[in-house]
């Protein structure tokens, strides 16, 4: 979340090591530049189809391009349009930011039906909200929820239960 550069620019370097040793590709939030200068597989747009043929450009088509949307089935498949791997919707739950709206269930059962570039769930991704969207979300963008815990490793295992429910339900 910072723009600190050189603080990036020291996060990717201890980052890049671990993730691709682990065929785990490295994706930066906003910063086409940046993962151009770096080397990282690509990058997280916050702008939906804004920037996406900028990045697509700047970093060619071997790099990850994402875009999230909010809550926007148009801006969704205005970015998969302009060449976005993959769209992420939310957040999926209500909260008391913003003015409360969120990305319904049923926006994400129609895209994974109707729609080929895959799908992205990110925030607000409370237990419920995994299981609700396992049957229709390629991914999940788990961030705070999971950071933000006392034991990170614990929460993890309850996402991951959350989400076999989901899909076993």
């Amino acid at each position: 979340s910072t723009r600190d550069e050189d603080r990036l620019s020291r996060a990717a370097d201890a980052l890049r090591e671990v993730t691709h040793a682990r065929d785990v590709a490295l994706v930066i939030s906003d910063h086409t530049l940046l993962a151009e200068r770096l080397g990282l597989d690509g990058v997280h747009l916050g702008d939906a189809a804004r920037s996406v043929r900028h990045a697509r450009k700047t970093l060619g088509e071997d790099a990850i391009v994402g875009a999230f949307c909010g809550t926007s089935r148009h801006d969704g498949m205005s970015a998969g349009e302009a060449g976005a791997d993959y769209i992420a919707f939310g957040p999926a739950s209500a909260s008391a930011l913003d003015d409360g709206s969120y990305a319904e269930t049923d926006l994400f059962e129609w895209w994974s039906q109707v729609i080929e570039v895959p799908v992205v769930a990110e925030g607000g991704l409370d237990d419920a909200a995994l299981t609700r969207l396992a049957p229709f979300a390629d991914f999940f963008g788990i961030g705070e929820e999971l950071w933000r815990a006392e034991n990170p490793a614990e929460a993890l295992a309850r996402k991951v239960q959350a989400m076999r429910a989901g899909l076993s339900g």
